[in-house]
């Protein structure tokens, strides 16, 4: 039997820069009033969210995609031609084929990077984090470019009272590349099936086939308190496994990076882990909205940026959501 040679990579990986980008237009709860029967306290107080960015025509997903990514790149310190490989999460871009990514890694300059998107909802970041990790040991990428990038604008029901004022759009992008010590832990990540039907489409694309389309197009529509309860308690267990995995006490956190799916999530999950006062916890939430895939870097970007974060930092990132899937890990900033 002939013997195949194994593949080389490099010892560890790590995140070597970050860049996002948020639409232009800022949307106020105000807007969300418009069109259904709530409060801006209301509003704040279930969700902490004050405002989001929703998306114009000209900000696509790919165009979205392409300002944070060449935000990442730069701050990477490589040229994009380096870049071996683009894993897009999204759940927003409408064409079933092809993957968004070979268009972005076209029109950034990539050396005929693999391309591919992958569709796991909020822990989307996390599920390409960790591919993007076992492709630079691996070898088969020096560099990887993991994006998350939602226009959930286009799949908000703005009737719907229990999600209308939750989502909002933009983009994420981290590159990924080699390391001489551990700087990604292991990733502890799954699925829960059986509650799948409590975040879904509305309706599937099929139900337009033939001219069969319905009034209203497709929306995200979740059951909150059974999503809630979920996050609350479950959710934190599974960030202690991954705190665990990486042999990191929560005292030695610097950054709590969760999934911005809701403010008094992010707080319960804060109580639950008991974590010290010095750990800072990303809340950009409050002026985001809920951008899905792209939530993390995007709450990552911002912290560093304003110096709430440094390189360095050892952060933990947790993302769930709809499946209900699930996916966390401590990283160090880049």
């Amino acid at each position: 039997m002939a013997k195949i040679k194994p593949s080389q990579g490099a010892p560890y990986a790590r995140i070597m820069g970050v860049g996002g980008y948020r639409p232009t237009r800022v949307v106020p709860n105000e807007v969300i009033l418009e069109t259904i029967d709530s409060s801006d306290e209301w509003i704040r107080s279930r969700s902490g969210i004050a405002t989001r960015h929703w998306a114009s025509d000209e900000e696509t997903v790919a165009a979205m995609s392409i300002e944070a990514s060449g935000k990442a790149i730069a701050d990477a310190g490589i040229t994009a031609d380096r870049i071996g490989a683009v894993v897009v999460s999204t759940v927003s871009h409408f064409a079933q084929t092809p993957a968004i990514a070979t268009e972005i890694a076209h029109k950034l300059g990539t050396e005929k990077a693999a391309a591919f998107d992958i569709s796991a909802g909020c822990a989307g970041f996390g599920y390409g984090l960790t591919l993007a990790k076992g492709m630079v040991v691996e070898g088969s990428a020096e560099y990887v470019l993991v994006i998350g990038v939602e226009r959930l604008s286009d799949l908000t029901d703005l009737e719907d009272r229990a999600t209308a004022f939750l989502f909002g759009d933009g983009a994420g992008a981290v590159v990924v590349g080699p390391s001489k010590e551990p700087r990604i832990g292991p990733t502890v990540w799954g699925s829960e099936g059986d509650k799948s039907e409590t975040i879904k489409q509305t309706v599937p694309w099929s139900d337009y086939r033939d001219g069969k389309g319905r009034a209203k197009f497709p929306a995200i529509t979740q059951e909150g308190q059974a999503v809630f309860r979920w996050a609350v308690f479950e959710m934190a267990k599974v960030a202690q496994q991954a705190l665990d995995a990486a042999g990191i006490a929560a005292a030695d956190l610097d950054v709590f990076i969760p999934h911005q799916a809701n403010m008094r999530i992010i707080d319960s999950m804060v109580k639950t882990l008991k974590l010290p006062e010095h750990v800072t916890v990303a809340r950009d939430i409050e002026t985001t909205g809920n951008t899905s895939a792209a939530s993390i870097p995007l709450a990552m970007e911002r912290l560093l940026a304003t110096g709430q974060a440094k390189s360095g930092d050892t952060a933990l990132v947790i993302g769930f959501g709809a499946g209900l899937v699930y996916a966390a890990t401590v990283v160090t900033l880049p």
